[in-house]
């Protein structure tokens, strides 16, 4: 190569400034090509020989070689067989003269055999305006073992070859086509039925899939999952019924797969008297039972990990969900579906559990509590029939106990907040969603102390057998002595609560009352207690412990997936919520302002458990209830504007 001569730098077209040193070259070349409104960016590089390829010898300039490849075909021409372009024409009859003839129809040609045969007077200057057709063209396709080597070859394709190259590119130009004439249609929000192929991409960014969606860039669109769901609803490639939450959270729809199997056989005590799993009507996976039989409490757990080990396969996979997810149109369950029959409470005639025997002193403390494996006899109740059985010789003695507890822990500083709850169902068929408000009973309140007990009682039973153990601890929190009545003053104390805590040291939870306390009160459905039953059922059977370590590394890892869980369960009821209003536009309900503090107020309308923000037409105070409606929904971002009604 000499000064002047064009070379080939990275596919582009490059001009020999300097010779260096042999076979080493100075190169000039566009960085940074040309656009409407700036001009070329020209560089310098030094590169050895076997980093271009050589194209001619004398030309102008850079810039002349440029200016006349401007004129090149496009991709678009030479694909095109009637195109008049009179260089893509000339290619194509080169083409055809090579292909007349056997001997050359399979021929190998330089780039140089191949520009004589193109054009009669050569000149340099044309160099890669040349080189740009034959890129570009249908006809000829180039050596790439002889470009490796530092050679420009050519080879005429056979006919059949040019036809399947040629249909190709009339389809993606069809496709193009089309999708331009979708975005079109997409923009003025009039899909036809079959543009659903195209809204893939969009789906997938409203499910969080990913994070980018060509279809919104080519439709100026912003890019983000509310927009996608919004631009689904608004095309009508989704109706309102679609929750895009669980899956935008990682969470599998379906429930574990692997079954446990039955329990297996090994001695286990069996507890003479009746226990009751009471829940709410709509529960099915009673993990919890409670007895008292004159001396002891008893509280009965599901037992799953007799056939769990730490480090199984189910094990891992429940530890990946974290938790069972409860969302109004489904339950997608941490551990299969089948093991319910064989491992949650009063589903047969006889449940195995593992059973937290607690022996309280007089002033209601835990005098004492032993974990056993045990076969026990339970009967399921509804709130509302255990409520129904306060003054029973069945439960009577342990609605005693458990507002004896509740004041225990009282004086203990426990912090009690009741906030109005509903329960969202949808129906399967019709997806028509019913909003009930739970009714507070007080046979909820005995579940919820005989729970705390066996928390309390296993936290101790750890410890003092040095058993590593997932201790749950909060600090005390910061209450104003200025705390309002009523629903405003149960609001102000939620604000006042600090975030809960996972160690191997025991700790104050203040927010309970409690000196030392866990949970394990539902291994079916959350891993912390699955992984809290593994070390307790370990030390029973004498079995080696996970060490502090390992059990926290897996525990926040439940966590992290338990967090996305609630995250997804939160979401999904405000999602069903706003579609129960989309279905009743005619609502009106009772909003309490509960905080005014912030620039509008803060209102609870309880008989949807929905919490919002808004400026009412007259001024109200604290626990002031108001008639409201519903103004506009975007149920993409799961918001609700009220209005107050008139």
């Amino acid at each position: 190569m000499k000064l002047n001569s064009l070379v080939l730098y990275k596919n582009t077209a490059a001009y020999v400034t300097a010779l260096s040193a042999p076979a080493k070259y100075t190169i000039r070349y566009v960085s940074t090509p040309a656009t409407a409104t700036k001009p070329a960016v020209f560089s310098e590089q030094n590169v050895r020989e076997k980093d271009v390829l050589f194209l001619s010898d004398g030309c102008t300039s850079l810039e002349a070689v440029l200016n006349n490849a401007k004129v090149a075909p496009a991709a678009d021409d030479m694909y095109n067989t009637d195109c008049n372009n009179s260089l893509a024409q000339s290619v194509k009859e080169v083409w055809e003269l090579l292909s007349a003839d056997e001997e050359t129809k399979t021929a190998e040609l330089s780039f140089d055999e191949l520009w004589e045969l193109l054009s009669a007077a050569r000149n340099a200057d044309d160099a890669y305006l040349m080189y740009c057709a034959l890129s570009n063209t249908v006809y000829f396709k180039q050596n790439l073992r002889a470009q490796m080597e530092g050679r420009l070859v050519y080879i005429p394709r056979p006919q059949e070859e040019i036809d399947s190259l040629i249909q190709k590119a009339n389809q993606k130009g069809m496709e193009a086509e089309l999708h331009a004439q979708f975005i079109e249609r997409l923009k003025k929000h009039a899909l036809l039925p079959e543009d659903s192929r195209f809204m893939g991409d969009v789906e997938a960014l409203a499910l969080g899939k990913t994070d980018k969606s060509r279809t919104m860039h080519d439709a100026h669109i912003k890019e983000t999952p509310e927009r996608a769901h919004r631009l689904l609803l608004e095309t009508g490639i989704w109706d309102i019924t679609r929750n895009p939450y669980p899956v935008r959270w990682g969470l599998a729809l379906q429930s574990a797969t692997e079954g446990l199997g039955p329990a297996p056989e090994e001695e286990r005590v069996t507890v003479d008297s009746v226990a009751y799993a009471i829940d709410s009507q709509w529960s099915a996976d009673p993990d919890d039972a409670i007895a008292f039989d004159g001396t002891y409490v008893w509280v009965h757990i599901a037992d799953p990990a007799s056939s769990v080990l730490p480090g199984s396969s189910i094990d891992n996979a429940a530890r990946e969900r974290g938790a069972t997810l409860y969302i109004p149109e489904r339950t997608s369950r941490m551990l299969a579906e089948e093991s319910l029959s064989d491992y949650a409470l009063g589903l047969s005639e006889v449940s195995k559990a593992l059973s937290f025997r607690i022996q309280l002193a007089e002033d209601g403390s835990i005098a004492d509590c032993q974990v056993l494996k045990t076969n026990v006899r339970v009967k399921r109740l509804t709130y509302e029939q255990a409520d129904q059985m306060q003054q029973s010789a069945e439960l009577g003695k342990l609605f005693e106990i458990a507002q004896k507890n509740t004041e225990r822990r009282k004086k203990s500083g426990a912090v009690q907040i009741d906030l109005p709850e509903v329960h969202v169902s949808v129906e399967p068929e019709t997806k028509a969603v019913t909003i009930t408000p739970d009714v507070h009973l007080t046979s909820a309140d005995l579940v919820r102390e005989m729970m705390l007990l066996a928390g309390e009682g296993a936290a101790k039973f750890a410890f003092t057998n040095n058993i590593p153990f997932p201790f749950v601890s909060q600090e005390s929190p910061d209450i104003p002595q200025d705390i309002p009545e009523g629903l405003a003053g149960q609001f102000r104390l939620r604000k006042c609560m600090r975030k809960r805590s996972v160690g191997v040291t025991p700790g104050m939870h203040a927010g309970l009352g409690i000196a030392m306390y866990s949970q394990v009160t539902s291994p079916l459905r959350r891993y912390s207690d699955l992984i809290a039953h593994q070390q307790l059922r370990a030390f029973l059977d004498k079995r080696p412990l996970l060490d502090k370590d390992t059990m926290l590394l897996r525990i926040s890892e439940g966590d992290a997936a338990s967090v996305a869980a609630h995250k997804a369960e939160r979401e999904s009821i405000r999602h069903w919520t706003l579609v129960y209003l989309l279905q009743h536009p005619d609502w009106q309900g009772e909003a309490v302002c509960v905080d005014k503090s912030g620039r509008q107020p803060q209102f609870c309308i309880p008989s949807l458990a929905f919490e919002t923000f808004f400026t009412p037409s007259t001024p109200v105070e604290l626990n002031q209830s108001i008639q409201v409606k519903v103004l506009q929904i975007n149920l993409s971002e799961l918001a609700c504007d009220f209005v107050q009604v008139e």
